[in-house]
């Protein structure tokens, strides 16, 4: 499932979980998989100290890459080859704010289409959980999974 030419989770600090809480590929709102994630919220992490200045809030485009990440996540958990690389988005709302004083961020995905041929992508809804209020919802999130030629990399 892993090595050199399977996808992968970026490092931290971009690594926007600390934990897969659930996975599989027959459930979810659609029946073609779910995938919930946490993330522990402590005032110290990196974001918090730029963004802003005197009015901290984690970035909403890391919350959005963190669901992106777990589409990723789930076509290389279902055996694909190839570097993951997210390709759009259908919809994004932000409803509210991830601050130093949130103890836990949740991620929710339902995978809606899995395509496993030469195209290797996933398409799926999904949403953040802050300390179990749902603060941003994406509908379409894309993310497909290439061959090193294919993303310009050696």
């Amino acid at each position: 499932m892993w090595g050199p030419d399977r996808s992968r989770l970026p490092a931290p600090p971009m690594l926007m979980m600390d934990r897969i809480t659930h996975i599989d590929d027959d459930t979810g709102d659609h029946g073609k998989g779910y995938i919930v994630a946490e993330l522990d919220i402590n005032p110290d992490l990196w974001f918090f100290a730029c963004h802003f200045k005197g009015d901290p809030v984690m970035p909403g485009c890391l919350g959005l890459d963190a669901m992106w990440q777990l589409v990723g996540f789930f076509l290389c958990w279902k055996g694909n080859p190839g570097k993951g690389r997210a390709l759009g988005v259908g919809e994004v709302k932000f409803t509210g704010e991830i601050t130093p004083e949130t103890k836990k961020v949740r991620y929710v995905i339902h995978l809606k289409r899995v395509i496993q041929r030469r195209l290797i992508m996933a398409i799926g809804d999904g949403h953040v959980e802050a300390d179990g209020k749902i603060i941003y919802t994406a509908k379409d999130l894309r993310v497909g999974l290439f061959q090193p030629a294919e993303t310009q990399e050696d």
